[in-house]
């Protein structure tokens, strides 16, 4: 073979070698990429207001993922329209996986209410953290002590009886009246004042302006610590082991209605199954971590982690036994 074509062939064997080289190089930068999300700040959106137990919890989980994953996971309210206007935005926000939310129970109710904006079904679920049971809470100088005398003034004349909790429809509006159909009284006779969430109802039966806060125990503590409050009952069949001196009114009334609240994890439809578990592991970490549990108890709220198969099972479970109750109670759409 003659010098020139010998150098050819070489010079053909090098490119050949670059390009290849090259293209390794290629797939390695965009599965690195891939792999370092996140690579800018993560916005989480909270639909209720701040100081409640979602916001408290939210911030809670993101400064935890903000730890474990090495980026800012900044927390934003987005209230109003009874947690739709958050929920919303959680759902139509890019799926890029730079926008999470923390979703609530109420997600599942807004399409039965026959509110347009979002259903259970335009979500990517990542995981649950959390399951707390409703509780009656009145204030701490009420003219009865206990969820029998409430209930007992409420069968007597339900309208002068004003209750909150969140919004009209809202998981703590249905767990109420939920109750007083168990118990034969009328729910299109209570009275039910509507709020962006726990924290203002909370200062608002502080204050004398209502009579009842049906929301978490936890959400009503600082309250009953100042006594200004006091917590007397769950809605619920079963006792919580955070409240264990707490009755039930399962036991009370003898009824087998138990709405349970959960906070979650969860982002827009559709973005990337690598996003989804890194952020489902990262949570299952953060609630098997015995800090987050100290902190989570210390304010008395459970952790009741579930991976993101079973959260949206749970989801789509509560999404149909809520709007059943929406529909006797009638609040259906």
């Amino acid at each position: 073979m003659k010098r020139e074509e010998v150098m050819f062939h070489e010079a053909l064997l090098r490119s050949r070698q670059a390009l290849c080289l090259a293209g390794i190089a290629l797939v390695a930068t965009a599965g690195g990429a891939l792999a370092e999300w996140p690579e800018k700040a993560v916005t989480v959106i909270v639909p209720w207001s701040a100081g409640g137990g979602t916001d408290a919890t939210a911030r809670a989980v993101a400064s935890e993922l903000e730890e474990r994953l090495g980026q800012p996971f900044n927390v934003v309210n987005r209230t109003g329209g009874g947690g739709l206007v958050g929920h919303s935005a959680i759902a139509n926000a890019p799926a890029d996986g730079y926008t999470l939310g923390v979703i609530t129970i109420e997600s599942t109710m807004f399409a039965a209410q026959g509110l347009p904006g979002v259903t259970p079904e335009d979500y990517t679920y990542i995981g649950r953290f959390n399951a707390d049971p409703i509780a009656i809470n009145i204030a701490a100088d009420a003219d009865y002590s206990d969820a029998q005398g409430l209930i007992d003034v409420v069968r007597a004349d339900p309208g002068a009886v004003a209750a909150s909790g969140a919004n009209r429809g809202g998981l703590s509006h249905l767990a109420w009246i939920g109750l007083l159909d168990k118990l034969d009284i009328d729910p299109a006779a209570a009275t039910w004042v509507a709020t962006d969430g726990s924290a203002p109802a909370m200062q608002q039966l502080a204050s004398g302006a209502i009579d009842v806060v049906s929301t978490s125990p936890a959400e009503a503590q600082s309250l009953v610590d100042a006594g200004e409050a006091k917590t007397v009952a769950l809605i619920s069949s079963e006792r919580s082991s955070l409240y264990p001196d707490l009755p039930t009114t399962t036991e009370l009334f003898d009824t087998d209605w138990s709405p349970l609240p959960f906070r979650g994890v969860a982002a827009p439809k559709g973005i990337p199954d690598e996003v989804v578990a890194k952020v489902e592991a990262a949570l299952q970490e953060i609630t098997e971590d015995p800090d987050f549990q100290s902190f989570m108890a210390s304010r008395g709220f459970s952790v009741a982690y579930q991976d993101a198969a079973m959260f949206e099972r749970t989801v789509m479970s509560s999404s149909e036994g809520l709007a059943s109750a929406m529909s006797s109670a009638g609040l259906s759409q």
